[in-house]
């Protein structure tokens, strides 16, 4: 798999309060590569993530959300091509990909059958998963050099999002590495579509409208 990162012993905060708010992003895939949690911009929310390989992320992204362990996280991606290493039986099915082809990188969370034999703690179905290519340059940078990024909107659970870096590391001291700062992040997270049928089946609103997803599945 390309990119797919070193595996750790399990996912680590930094455990000294307040995380440092960095810029430096070769300093954020070096803690990602061992192991931590941090937090990141994206296209859409400020999320916390760690390396999707690593035993036991989506129990450490639930607990630093407060959230119920068994919720499953998405996986942030680089590209299409690393996405059909993640989904399965034999890549992104039809249905999935006339959406991301379309839609892709942007606010868009395809929910899809997992490769056989991929295990990854990330919660919920251990046969599906949640897949996300972000529009936005350097966290599809972090996907392309460590490997894919399990991922969750950097908020409290019920709370609503965090829009800065500072408020990030506030909010989570403790409890992630670093955060990196991408200035102020929107509040609206992605739109999350069920593709492992025939049509789509929309999960959550967000920052990608419906009538685009249906559109989308439409075309030939």
């Amino acid at each position: 798999m390309t990119g797919t990162g070193v595996t750790g012993t399990g996912a680590a905060s930094s455990g000294r309060g307040l995380p440092q708010v960095v810029d430096d992003v070769e300093e954020v895939a070096r803690a990602l590569s061992g192991g931590a949690v941090v937090g990141i911009p994206t296209d859409t929310v400020y999320g916390l993530a760690a390396l999707a390989t690593v035993p036991g992320v989506g129990a450490a992204l639930a607990a630093a959300k407060g959230r119920h362990a068994g919720v499953a996280v998405q996986v942030l991606v680089a590209d299409v091509a690393q996405a059909d290493l993640l989904a399965g039986p034999d890549g992104l099915s039809a249905v999935a990909r006339r959406l991301v082809d379309r839609l892709w990188p942007g606010g868009l969370t395809v929910v899809t059958d997992r490769r056989p034999g991929l295990v990854l703690d990330l919660g919920g179905d251990p046969t599906s998963i949640g897949l996300r290519c972000p529009a936005h340059r350097v966290v599809a940078g972090l996907c392309r050099s460590v490997g894919p990024l399990a991922a969750t909107s950097a908020n409290r659970h019920g709370q609503p999002p965090l829009v800065t870096a500072q408020e990030v590391a506030d909010a989570f001291a403790g409890q992630v590495e670093m955060v990196l700062d991408g200035g102020l992040g929107s509040q609206g997270a992605s739109t999350v579509v069920d593709v492992r049928g025939p049509e789509p089946l929309l999960l959550r609103d967000g920052a990608i409208p419906w009538a685009a997803v249906v559109a989308a599945a439409r075309c030939p």
